[in-house]
């Protein structure tokens, strides 16, 4: 597997230090620093291959640390604060990713209609090690940079592949949940979008629940038990985040960009924008935007 893997980090050590399209729908890489900031965003739902170095992620409370010939699956849409650190022998973190399709997922499945896999939770995501199988779909995915001639006709083929050597692993329930409309944590995904759609406008658990058809109790704890927060906090979260997002393109000052994403006290936000990030959000635009300019100069 340790060839498998060197021929991955050649393979993705054009990417820069930043989401890098590889030409292969849903495949992207990373490598080197990435800018706080830029790490604390909603993830979509993925599978991340660490190559090198390691990154850490953070969901309400709770972090998980992934190493190189691990990945990680992310479920659901997830507000997260994120870092990467290079190998100890100093290489730069490198990692691949692949979107989840919720499509491929079904179409794989209806083929597969007697797969058994590990008996269903609700994490929204996790970490394991890489297993051979899986690594050797991901060369074969990421040899088709070479070839973009082939991409049409063999990406579909790997892209399943990769969904297929995961389900057989422990996180293979996650991608059952996400494809199966009636299980917790798909009802937990779409009350997901009700509020990244609404994020703005004031929610009511109550009512989220009965459209997630469940009790407020049962909806309550499947949701923090998928993302480690409460529906309000997560409602929080997104808002804080696109508030930061306004502040630094400077399109809102603080009493604005509190205003736009919800917020009815521009006091309130500053308290919960500082408990979040750690600055007030003027300080912290200033010290993102000074880091910013030391590293274009």
């Amino acid at each position: 597997m340790n060839n498998q893997l060197i021929e991955l980090r050649s393979l993705a050590s054009k990417a820069e230090n930043r989401r890098t399209e590889t030409g292969i729908p849903r495949v992207a890489m990373v490598q080197g620093e990435i800018p706080e900031h830029m790490l604390a965003a909603v993830y979509d739902p993925m599978i991340n291959l660490i190559l090198q170095g390691s990154k850490s992620m953070t969901v309400g409370e709770h972090t998980l640390q992934y190493d190189p010939a691990t990945y990680f699956v992310m479920s659901v849409e997830l507000p997260a604060v994120g870092a990467v650190h290079p190998a100890r022998s100093g290489e730069p973190y490198l990692a691949v990713s692949l979107t989840l399709d919720p499509t491929v997922l079904s179409t794989l499945l209806m083929d597969l209609p007697m797969f058994v896999g590990h008996s269903p939770k609700d994490a929204g995501f996790s970490v394991a090690a890489v297993t051979p199988e899986l690594m050797d779909a991901w060369v074969r995915m990421l040899r088709l940079m070479e070839r973009p001639e082939e991409i049409a006709a063999l990406a579909p083929v790997y892209e399943r592949e990769i969904l297929y050597r995961v389900l057989q692993g422990p996180h293979g329930w996650m991608l059952r949940a996400i494809a199966a409309p009636d299980t917790a944590l798909a009802r937990v995904s779409q009350a997901i979008q009700w509020i990244r759609r609404d994020f703005a406008e004031p929610i009511r658990v109550e009512t989220l629940a009965q459209r997630a058809a469940m009790s407020v109790s049962a909806f309550h704890r499947h949701f923090k038990a998928v993302t480690t927060l409460s529906p309000l906090q997560y409602q929080k979260r997104v808002r804080l985040l696109q508030a930061r997002t306004l502040l630094l393109a400077g399109a809102k000052n603080v009493t604005g960009a509190a205003f736009e994403v919800g917020y009815e006290s521009a006091t309130q936000f500053s308290r919960d924008y500082t408990r979040v990030f750690g600055l007030p959000p003027l300080r912290d635009t200033a010290r993102i935007q000074g880091e910013t300019r030391e590293q274009k100069s």
